[in-house]
C-alpha cells in the first residue's frame, strides 16, 4: 500500500503548504470537489446503526449554499459569532459550511454542556446567533433567560419553538445558488472557528482559529490518518469538539477522502460501534483511547476488519497493551497522535516509520517542536521537560495565535519563540517523544518525580483492569503517593487479593517505587465532555478526603 509519507526526514526537509492570502474551505474544497456530482462526500448513520444515508460533495455544496443564503437574509455577515449546538447530524455540516461561505465565525458546542455552560460561551464570545436541535433548544432558552445582550436570532432544527426560526422552513425558502462574489471574500488570516478549551478545573479558554487552520489540518490528514480520495475515514466525536474539525472535515476533504459519522446518542455502545466499522467499507478509524480500551472488552473475533486499513488515537496517549490486543484482533497497529484543541496534529506516528509502543512519534512535517526547560532552553535526551512549539521567525499555520480576548492566559502559553502547551514529554535517542503528562499531573513522591501514563499503562496490561486513572495522593510521609482509581474488566470483583496483586503485578512492569500504594475501584472516571481523564478532580477529591476539607459528594464512585 503506497503511503502519504515513505520518508519521514525527507518529508520533514522539504515540505511546504502554500499559503494563499485569500482562503475558503468551503468554496475552495467542498465545492471544488462538487464539480463531480458523483464524489462520495459523507456516510451516515443513525442512532441505531440501521438507517445509512449516502451524500455527495454536491450535495454538501447545495446545502451550504441554502444555508448562507439564509445567514445572508438575516443580516448575519462576515465576523458574525454563531453558537452552534447540533448533534452529528448531516444539517451539522450544512450549518459549518454555510457560515464558512460568509464568513461568519462558527462556535461549536458539544450537546452536553448544561444551560450555565452556553450562557457563558455566548456571552463570552459576544455570539449573534445560536442554532440549536429541538433537544438542546430549552437549554439555549434556559441560558439566556437572564439575558445575552448580542444575541439577535434564534434557529431550532427539527422542531417548532416559539420565538425561534425554524431551519427546515428557511431553508426551503433559501436559493441553492451562491457564488463567491456574493459575499465578502476570507483572508487566510480572517477569523473561522472558536473553542471553548475543556479546562478540568477553570472556565474554558476561548481558542480562535482562522482559516488558514482548515488549511494546516492537510497535515492531520494527509500523514496522520494516511488519507488517499478513495478512503472512507471515520473518527469518534461529538460535533462540539474540536475532534470533529480535525476528522470529520477539513483534512479529510482536502484529501479527497470521505467521512463516516454515526449519530451516536447517550452511552458508548461497543456492539453498534463494532458492527458499522466491519459492515460500512471503512478503511481508516481514529478514537480515543477510551473507545480502544471499551472495544478490546468484547469479543473481537466475531467481526471481519478486512476493510480496515488503518487505525489511529489521540486525546490522551495509548497504553501499549491496548495497541496490543487491537492489532492481534485486526491486524491493524494504533497509530498514536497528539495535538490539542489550540492546534492541528503536533506529534505522532506514521506508517513510515516504526512504532515504538507507547510513544507519541516525531513532530509532524511543517512544526519545530522541542522539548525544553522554563527558559526555552533544549533539555538533554531523556529528560522529561515542556512540548513546545517554535513561534518565530515565522508563526506555524494551524496554532493559534492568541487565547481570544484573555491577554494573561495568551502571556502564559506564548513565552519568547515558543507556545508552551502545558503538557510535559522526554525525547529518546531515534527522536521519538513520551509523554510524561500535563505539567499539573506529574505525582511527585518521596523526591521521585512520576509520569501517571507510565503507571496507568502498566496497570492496563492487568486482566482484570478495564480501565484506569492515576494521580498523586497526599500523604504524611512521602508527601504525595501514587493512587489508582480502576475500573474492573468484567467478571472481576474488587478484593484485598486482587488489590495486592495488581500491586506486585504493577512493580515488575515498571520502577518498583511507581506502583499504586493505594488502590480503589471504581464504577466510572470523571471524563472531560471529549473523553479525557479529569486528573485534576480525582487529585482534588484525594486532597479533600485526606485533609478534611469538604467538597467531595462520592457522586460519581
Amino acid at each position: 500500500m503506497q503511503h502519504n509519507m515513505n520518508n519521514y526526514e525527507q518529508e520533514v526537509k522539504e515540505f511546504k503548504l502554500e499559503e494563499p492570502e485569500y482562503y475558503n474551505f468551503a468554496f475552495d474544497v467542498v465545492d471544488k470537489w462538487a464539480l463531480d456530482r458523483t464524489k462520495l462526500a459523507l456516510v451516515w448513520a443513525d442512532t441505531a446503526g440501521k438507517t445509512i444515508r449516502k451524500y455527495t460533495f454536491w450535495d454538501l455544496s447545495k446545502m451550504s449554499n441554502k444555508f448562507a443564503n439564509v445567514l445572508i437574509s438575516l443580516g448575519i455577515k462576515k465576523g458574525d459569532k454563531v453558537f452552534v449546538m447540533v448533534p452529528r447530524i448531516v444539517e451539522w455540516y450544512a450549518v459549518m459550511l454555510g457560515l464558512n461561505k460568509v464568513g461568519a465565525v462558527a462556535l461549536p458546542a458539544p450537546t452536553i454542556i448544561t444551560a450555565e455552560d452556553i450562557e457563558y460561551r455566548i456571552k463570552k464570545a459576544e455570539a449573534t446567533m445560536a442554532i440549536a436541535s429541538a433537544s438542546n433548544a430549552q437549554k439555549v432558552n434556559m441560558a439566556c433567560e437572564k439575558e445575552c445582550p448580542s444575541l439577535k436570532h434564534r434557529m431550532v432544527i427539527d422542531g417548532d419553538l416559539e420565538g425561534w426560526l425554524s431551519f427546515e422552513n428557511q431553508m426551503d425558502e433559501a436559493s441553492a445558488k451562491l457564488s463567491k462574489d456574493d459575499v465578502e471574500p476570507t483572508k487566510l488570516t480572517d477569523p473561522l472557528i472558536i473553542y471553548f478549551t475543556s479546562g478540568t478545573t477553570k472556565y474554558p479558554k476561548m481558542v480562535m482559529h482562522d482559516q488558514g487552520y482548515a488549511l494546516a489540518h492537510t497535515i492531520t490528514a494527509k500523514y496522520w490518518h494516511d488519507l488517499k480520495p478513495t478512503d472512507l475515514h471515520w473518527t469518534i466525536s461529538d460535533t462540539g469538539w474540536g475532534k470533529a474539525v480535525w476528522g470529520k472535515l477539513y483534512g479529510q476533504w482536502i484529501m479527497g477522502s470521505a467521512v463516516f459519522m454515526h449519530n451516536a446518542e447517550g452511552a458508548f455502545d461497543a456492539k453498534t460501534t463494532l458492527r458499522l466499522l466491519t459492515t460500512q467499507g471503512i478503511t481508516s478509524f481514529c478514537a480515543p483511547p477510551t473507545v480502544y480500551r471499551m472495544l478490546i472488552q468484547q469479543d473481537l473475533n466475531q467481526y471481519d476488519f478486512s476493510d480496515l486499513k488503518h487505525c489511529t488515537s489521540a486525546g490522551e496517549p495509548i497504553n501499549p497493551e491496548v495497541i496490543k490486543v487491537w492489532k492481534n484482533a485486526t491486524g491493524n497497529l494504533i497509530y498514536d497522535g497528539y495535538g490539542q484543541t489550540e492546534s492541528v496534529l503536533l506529534v505522532a506516528n506514521y506508517p513510515c516509520m516504526p512504532i515504538k509502543y507507547g510513544s507519541m512519534g516525531k513532530p509532524v512535517p511543517g512544526f519545530d517542536i522541542r522539548i525544553v526547560n522554563d527558559d526555552g532552553e533544549d533539555m538533554p535526551i531523556g529528560e522529561p521537560g515542556h512540548i513546545a512549539v517554535k513561534i518565530k521567525p515565522k508563526h506555524p499555520l494551524g496554532l493559534t495565535k492568541n487565547y481570544y480576548k484573555d491577554e494573561k492566559a495568551t502571556d502564559e502559553a506564548f513565552r519568547g519563540d515558543f507556545y508552551f502547551t502545558g503538557d510535559r514529554a522526554y525525547k529518546d535517542n531515534d527522536g521519538y517523544f513520551w509523554f510524561y503528562g500535563r505539567a499539573d499531573d506529574v505525582i511527585k513522591s518521596s523526591g521521585y518525580r512520576i509520569g501517571p501514563f507510565e503507571v496507568e499503562s502498566a496497570l492496563q496490561e492487568h486482566k482484570a483492569v478495564a480501565e484506569s486513572a492515576v494521580v498523586a495522593s497526599p500523604d504524611p510521609i512521602r508527601g504525595d503517593i501514587v493512587k489508582a482509581f480502576i475500573i474492573l474488566a468484567k467478571g472481576y470483583e474488587p478484593s484485598e487479593e486482587l488489590i495486592k496483586d495488581i500491586q506486585d503485578f504493577v512493580k515488575h512492569k515498571t520502577a518498583p517505587y511507581k506502583y499504586p500504594r493505594e488502590i480503589e475501584f471504581v464504577k466510572e472516571l470523571p471524563k472531560t465532555i471529549s473523553g479525557k481523564i479529569k486528573r485534576a478532580v480525582l487529585r482534588r477529591i484525594e486532597i479533600e478526603r485526606k485533609t478534611g476539607k469538604k467538597g467531595f459528594n462520592g457522586t460519581f464512585i
